[in-house]
């Protein structure tokens, strides 16, 4: 974006601040009228957590950093939905903003970032932008469960500017202090155990520290970065512990490495073309082998390029590693989930494609003029795109049903959506409607016990009590020690007039772990 107008650096930057915040809210605004997606996290976090809904005390900070709820050590995170709680109480959309001021942030310290470490104003505010303004990123944003993302990334972007702080004048204090938010960045979402190499990477270029120092290039990066290595490594172990034993459908290890290879060129091809965007993308049956091969030549191909080119485009290999490295960690070779990817797995990655796009699409224009009438219009046209379409995949957002509806519209043959708009659907009393969603989710996947136990508990709604029984005596045969499955079985007949069967299945449920059926049974003598 060129300097039409004859104004200060100082004056060009604050614009850019200005802009990006105003633009960013402008974007994400309507969030603060949107509810919980409780059908997905929303319930687990917030809305059916006790500890959050007790506010900050003593008791609360200490479960947050004691607890692995929800598979991970995030204290930070829970003691910010604590804070919002104590502040909105179940106010969806106070939530939601302190997402989006979050998200804000993180992109003005974007801006600051590369701005401080090349001089270039609108090359740093083209990555600040790409990164507040991409539809990718609407699910991190809006999505109340996924505050992990925005509060790791603000940390993270917090923790890289200390970091070129500490690069112009190395002290000890100033260390310190990098040390300290990357550990916070670590207890909001250990995605950011790839900082450390970030940092390197930056070091190359635009810091131009490689350049400076003399001697052994490999023990000065290690004796500075050691710190930050051990504790990505403490932090790695942490999560891969707390997500063995995930109770999700484990695939073998050469499909992992085909859906690999396949989702990281996809996530490529929604960062230019933001199409299908859906909150849950099935893992797919099979891969034609010319989908991996075309994925695993692109790949090598632009690798090739950018390494040939590191001295003359250094820009390019960074920003090129940024994407590999920082998407690495959740490309699903170690598997933690049972979905292909994930929209909100981009969010940090997409700053290497911009940083990429940013410094080497002026080079195709020699004339510095026509460079600039150019790139200015095909800015402004680029980012009002950008917001019409992340606006847009706001408005997905904005209840369970809606979400769900469009995710089957942009995918196929997905289950799980099915089951999840059920749910939706149920919740609202549309009971017969959210039926024909689980019997596509069985029809899909007909060992679905979440869904059977869904369509039970429809069914017995309904009173339609043998179909119910059937259901959950298939999710007994599919999994025997489903708690859930015995205690509504055992409800549903005692309900019948069947005592001997009902107080067999409350006295199983009570074995497993659910004695509320058997002691209220009890209670009202049906069962001794």
């Amino acid at each position: 974006m060129p300097n039409k107008i004859n104004i200060t650096p100082g004056r060009q930057k604050l614009f850019v601040y200005v802009f990006l915040a105003v633009v960013t809210l402008a974007v994400f605004w309507q969030v603060n009228q949107y509810d919980f997606i409780n059908v997905v996290d929303d319930n687990i976090y917030v809305t059916e957590n006790s500890h959050i809904k007790s506010g900050i005390t003593p008791e609360g900070i200490r479960w947050a950093f004691s607890t692995k709820y929800a598979d991970l050590w995030h204290p930070l995170l829970w003691i910010s939905f604590m804070f919002d709680y104590q502040l909105y109480g179940l106010n969806a959309g106070g939530y939601h903003l302190t997402n989006l001021f979050l998200h804000i942030l993180s992109s003005l310290l974007l801006f600051w970032l590369f701005n401080r470490m090349t001089g270039a104003v609108w090359k740093s505010a083209f990555v600040a932008a790409f990164f507040a303004l991409h539809p990718l990123h609407v699910e991190s944003v809006v999505w109340i469960a996924e505050r992990k993302d925005v509060l790791s990334a603000f940390l993270g972007m917090l923790t890289l500017c200390l970091y070129v702080y500490y690069t112009e004048k190395p002290v000890i204090r100033r260390y310190l202090f990098i040390l300290l938010f990357f550990v916070c960045a670590l207890m909001s979402k250990p995605m950011v155990v790839t900082l450390p190499l970030i940092m390197i990477l930056l070091d190359y270029w635009p810091l131009g520290r490689f350049e400076l120092k003399k001697g052994n290039l490999l023990l000065w990066q290690l004796k500075e970065k050691i710190p930050f290595f051990i504790l990505s490594i403490v932090f790695s172990i942490m999560t891969i512990y707390a997500h063995h034993n995930r109770p999700i459908e484990h695939f073998p290890l050469g499909s992992r490495l085909a859906n690999a290879f396949v989702s990281f060129v996809t996530y490529l091809e929604k960062t230019f073309w933001p199409h299908n965007l859906a909150v849950y993308y099935p893992f797919p049956e099979q891969i034609p082998l010319w989908q991996v091969s075309g994925a695993t030549l692109l790949i090598i191909l632009i690798s090739v390029v950018v390494i040939v080119t590191v001295r003359r485009l250094p820009y390019l290999f960074v920003g090129w590693l940024w994407y590999v490295i920082a998407i690495l960690p959740v490309i699903g070779i170690l598997q933690d989930s049972d979905q292909a990817m994930a929209d909100r797995y981009h969010y940090l990655p997409s700053i290497g494609i911009s940083v990429m796009l940013a410094w080497v699409i002026p080079l195709l224009f020699k004339n510095e003029n026509t460079r600039k009438q150019i790139l200015f219009a095909v800015a402004i046209s680029f980012f009002t795109i950008m917001s019409f379409l992340t606006w847009k995949q706001c408005g997905y957002w904005k209840n369970s049903r809606e979400l769900f509806k469009n995710t089957l519209q942009a995918t196929k043959n997905n289950g799980v959506a099915h089951n999840c708009l059920a749910n939706a659907l149920s919740d609202e009393g549309k009971i017969e409607e959210a039926i024909y969603h689980y019997n596509e989710a069985i029809r899909i996947y007909p060992d679905f016990v979440d869904a059977y136990t869904n369509r039970g508990i429809a069914y017995a709604n309904l009173g339609q009590h043998q179909r119910a029984i059937e259901d959950f005596s298939k999710v007994i045969y599919l999994q025997p020690n489903s708690a859930v499955a015995y205690q509504n079985r055992g409800i549903i007949f005692i309900v019948q007039g069947n005592k001997n069967l009902g107080c067999r299945d409350a006295q199983k449920a009570c074995e497993l772990g659910n004695c509320k059926t058997l002691e209220a049974a009890k209670g009202r003598g049906v069962c001794r």
